[in-house]
């Protein structure tokens, strides 16, 4: 089976970019793998993957670097 999912931050895509570096230097998966378009106003996530776990994997590296985003922005 095939999964894809799109994924859209509205926040300033620069300091999301930013975040998510380490996350774009690892190697890629041969399960999954997401691709980022910036545009002015925020940073869309197009993810594939080729089963729900890595699907969910690649999901969860996504939102927990979020969340690290947000306790940051939130100090």
């Amino acid at each position: 089976m095939r999964y894809t999912a799109k994924l859209i931050v509205h926040e300033d895509p620069k300091k999301i970019l930013k975040i998510l570096k380490p996350e774009l230097k690892q190697p890629k998966s041969q399960r999954a793998e997401f691709k980022l378009k910036k545009t002015k106003d925020y940073v869309e996530f197009n993810i594939t993957a080729t089963d729900s776990v890595a699907m969910r994997s690649v999901l969860n590296s996504i939102t927990k670097l979020l969340t690290v985003y947000e306790k940051i922005k939130g100090i």
